[in-house]
């Protein structure tokens, strides 16, 4: 597919160089509290300017089948967000694109200046070894992963954290990481919230009300 440019550039949210930007990608599938509290943590944590929400048209690790339209998912995620500081994208959808590393790529090459920070849970820290080019995405921009309990020691002990455990940063460096050169990462924890998108499916993927 070939990203139709005006779309693409309407898609990415607006910056200005120097700008510190959280990326947190996901179906939000439904968007939930967690979502904007992960989010309202990463800009008080790492001083960052921006959170923005990739509403994915799909993630290719999971089931499809029950996923809300992208339209109703990118709707419900800019109600939930309710924050300036916080801004929903469909750029995957606009540029084409499946994988993180893709769009990461993307983002580098088309936002000069600005300085971004991949956001994730503990639980994608605990399978990110299974996503497609994982160790690109580690060497192209800092990673915050929030810890998300019950996952914490299962993402600390995956291949992914394993291997890049030289390049774990202390929490006390969060403040600087988006101005970090990759590969580093970072860990933090005090954030406590089970909720998931899962738990708040219906078994015939509806949104539970």
């Amino acid at each position: 597919m070939t990203p139709d440019p005006v779309a693409a550039r309407r898609a990415v949210p607006a910056y200005s160089r120097g700008m510190r930007i959280g990326l947190l990608g996901g179906s939000f599938n439904p968007p939930h509290e967690a979502h904007r509290a992960i989010s309202r943590f990463a800009l008080t944590r790492l001083k960052l300017d921006r959170v923005w929400w990739l509403v994915s048209p799909g993630n290719p690790l999971k089931d499809v089948t029950a996923l809300r339209e992208l339209d109703a998912r990118v709707a419900a995620a800019q109600a939930m967000a309710d924050d300036p500081r916080i801004q929903v994208s469909c750029l995957e959808a606009a540029i084409g694109t499946r994988y993180t590393a893709d769009t990461i790529d993307y983002l580098l090459r088309h936002c000069p200046g600005a300085h971004f920070v991949w956001i994730m849970g503990a639980d994608n820290l605990a399978q990110f070894h299974r996503w497609q080019r994982w160790q690109r995405i580690a060497t192209s921009l800092p990673i915050a992963v929030i810890d998300r309990p019950p996952a914490t020691f299962r993402a600390l002990a995956a291949p992914a954290a394993q291997t890049l455990k030289r390049y774990r940063l202390g929490s006390n460096a969060a403040a600087t990481l988006a101005d970090r050169t990759p590969p580093s990462w970072i860990f933090l924890t005090g954030l406590k919230s089970p909720l998931s998108s899962s738990s708040l499916r219906n078994p015939d993927g509806s949104w539970k009300k």
